[in-house]
């Protein structure tokens, strides 16, 4: 069932964004100013064994300002906009994209890279909000992934193998492919995470 607009919905949904979001920035205030920037080693390095440990850090870590802030709206909104579903199915959402962005990151990106960044996640959110209502035939996700498309439709061009220095389109891709998993499979996957969490 979708997360009814209530004053207390809104209020706890705000809060797990703002949440996330301070830790982010915390994090790149703290690596900026007082480390020099050494907490970016933590990234995904492709096929390499310390890398793998990139999948867990990355998507907390940005290079620059400028990239922690490119994120930051687009992670607020369309979070937000998973967060309408519940909090079990945006946790089991970001989870889910979380872990195959970085797994596709880890697996196809060009070698001695490292790469970090929230756009996975992004773009995770982006497909998942926009499949959804395809696997789910309902009218409050019809109308979200609506409004979704015509607020970032031209996200899905980057997916596209790109060459631009500091892109990583493999983490768009298969946090996108991510995206689209979680919403084929999400009563089997809600499941798992119930089932875990009793365990």
């Amino acid at each position: 069932m979708p997360f009814s607009l209530t004053a207390n919905n809104v209020a706890t949904q705000a809060k797990i964004i703002g949440v996330l979001i301070t830790i982010i920035w915390m994090l790149e205030i703290v690596d900026q100013l007082l480390l020099q920037h050494r907490l970016n080693r933590l990234g995904i390095v492709p096929r390499t064994q310390i890398g793998l440990r990139g999948i867990l850090f990355a998507p907390l870590l940005h290079g620059t300002w400028n990239h922690l802030i490119a994120n930051t709206l687009p992670f607020a909104v369309l979070g937000w906009f998973t967060l309408l579903h519940g909090v079990t199915e945006f946790t089991v959402a970001t989870a889910v994209i979380w872990l195959v962005s970085g797994l596709g990151i880890w697996l196809f990106a060009a070698p001695n890279t490292i790469h970090i960044g929230a756009s996975g996640i992004i773009f995770g959110y982006f497909g998942f909000l926009l499949s959804r209502s395809y696997f789910e035939q309902e009218l409050f996700s019809a109308t979200v992934s609506v409004v979704v498309a015509l607020l970032y439709g031209p996200l899905i061009w980057g997916v596209l193998p790109s060459r631009r220095r500091g892109i990583s389109w493999q983490g768009h891709l298969f946090g996108f492919v991510g995206g689209i998993l979680t919403a084929r499979y999400l009563p089997e996957l809600r499941q798992l995470f119930e089932l875990l969490a009793i365990t």
